[in-house]
């Protein structure tokens, strides 16, 4: 069993609203230091299998089809070996 850690941003060039909100938000607050926010998304999923390499795969597939827009997002994942 493998648990896959994965990190979905959008790509540089897209435009976050949120981000800047949030940004807007904590300069708000005094932190004046903030120079850029950037909201993402960030799931954990376990896959079962003994395969790594097949694992791997599955979930850039996963990523691609479903989990990421691969239009407006980017995304990055580790996988990790587990005890079911």
């Amino acid at each position: 069993m493998f648990l896959a850690r994965i990190y979905i941003t959008l790509k540089p060039a897209v435009n976050d609203p949120q981000g800047l909100t949030v940004q807007n938000g904590l300069h708000s607050l005094g932190y004046a230091s903030v120079a850029d926010v950037r909201i993402g998304k960030y799931l954990e999923l376990r896959v079962a299998g003994d395969d790594a390499g097949q694992a791997e795969a599955d979930v850039a597939r996963m990523c691609d089809q479903l989990l990421a827009n691969p239009v407006i997002e980017e995304f990055r994942f580790s996988l990790e070996a587990v005890a079911e």
